[in-house]
């Protein structure tokens, strides 16, 4: 069965070299270096043929984000060195990266928006890739609505990455978050505060066809699918909450909607490390047609093949029909991304 991965980080090598030139904290992208699949083309391609064929990638840019990487007077110069470096893999190995994600400089709007406009339209990226904050800022500030805006209307998805550094710290009293608690536990945190924000802002009502991809398969949401639903129709009840929150409440109930419905709204890959019983749950949660095959690759122990085979175990074995598993591994992404079968 073809199988469309749409969640495997890469570096473009110009952009990779640049990026280890001038990010300013060289500590941020150690780890990196020691994973030649993310930069060496030719080691990423060696690595792909234990899956076949039919196994293919849409192309996303490893972290750090463009807006960490560089300041806002040079993170657009670094987002279209990215953005034609995806273009021109793409061009090159059509038969295995099918598309791209464009990354773009969310430090600066107006440049994000016209390199959005550039990479669609001039190198075919069939979306973009956005982190769940901007350098600590949330995405429901109102001056990166134009982007969400112009997404929408060129109705292709939005890949939502976490992003949550060592800094972030596990409580106030800390400098700094310890034991990788910040990326085990904060990460997850992350992608769902960043989705409660988007359905309480009016996101999906302003955009009801936006489409976001949640990496990590929706993250907390749902295996919380009760507390979300439960607890979050009860806003505006609690001590210290804003007076209006009870009004958003009533405008959903309006629409014939709880908050659970619009966490349902969001599209999710598979990349949760091949967990079983997580598999299970986010698909009971988002349903076959909002579950996309993606695999988080090559961030596993072995560097590349581990998340992909045992995220294919799991989802070759799972109890679905045949037609969900082909929605899974590769519909669903064909229809998103307008891509020919």
């Amino acid at each position: 069965m073809k199988k469309i991965d749409i969640f495997p980080h890469i570096f473009p090598k110009p952009y990779f070299d640049k990026m280890v030139e001038v990010i300013p904290n060289k500590a941020a992208v150690r780890r990196w270096m020691e994973i030649p699949v993310l930069y060496d083309l030719d080691r990423r391609l060696a690595m792909m043929e234990e899956f076949g064929p039919d196994y293919r990638q849409i192309l996303t840019l490893s972290m750090p984000a463009i807006e960490f990487v560089a300041p806002p007077e040079k993170s657009p110069d670094m987002a279209k060195l990215a953005n034609d470096g995806m273009a021109a893999i793409v061009g090159k190995h059509q038969d295995r990266f099918p598309a791209f994600a464009a990354s773009v400089p969310m430090n600066n709007v107006k440049a994000a928006t016209a390199e959005i406009k550039r990479a669609i339209e001039n190198l075919g990226a069939r979306g973009i890739q956005i982190m769940t904050n901007v350098n600590g800022r949330p995405l429901d500030d109102p001056e990166f609505a134009p982007i969400f805006e112009l997404l929408h209307s060129y109705d292709l998805p939005i890949w939502l990455h976490p992003t949550r550094p060592q800094k972030f710290a596990d409580y106030p009293a800390e400098n700094s978050s310890k034991y990788d608690i910040w990326w085990c536990f904060g990460w997850p945190y992350e992608t769902s505060a960043a989705m409660a924000r988007m359905v309480f802002s009016g996101f999906f009502d302003r955009w009801p066809n936006l489409k976001i991809i949640t990496h990590h398969l929706g993250a907390m949401v749902p295996f919380l699918e009760a507390r979300v639903g439960l607890g979050l129709d009860q806003l505006g009840t609690r001590e210290g909450t804003e007076p209006h929150y009870a009004e958003i409440i009533a405008n959903m109930k309006k629409k014939g909607h709880r908050p659970v419905d619009y966490f349902k709204m969001f599209f999710a890959d598979t990349a949760i490390n091949g967990s079983r019983s997580g598999t299970r749950c986010g698909l009971d949660f988002f349903g076959c047609d909002h579950v996309l095959f993606g695999t988080d690759c090559p961030f596993d122990p072995q560097g590349g093949p581990l998340f992909i085979r045992d995220i294919i175990k799991v989802l070759d074995e799972i109890d679905v029909t045949e037609d969900e598993r082909r929605k899974i591994y590769h519909l669903n992404a064909e229809r998103m991304l307008k891509l020919h079968p």
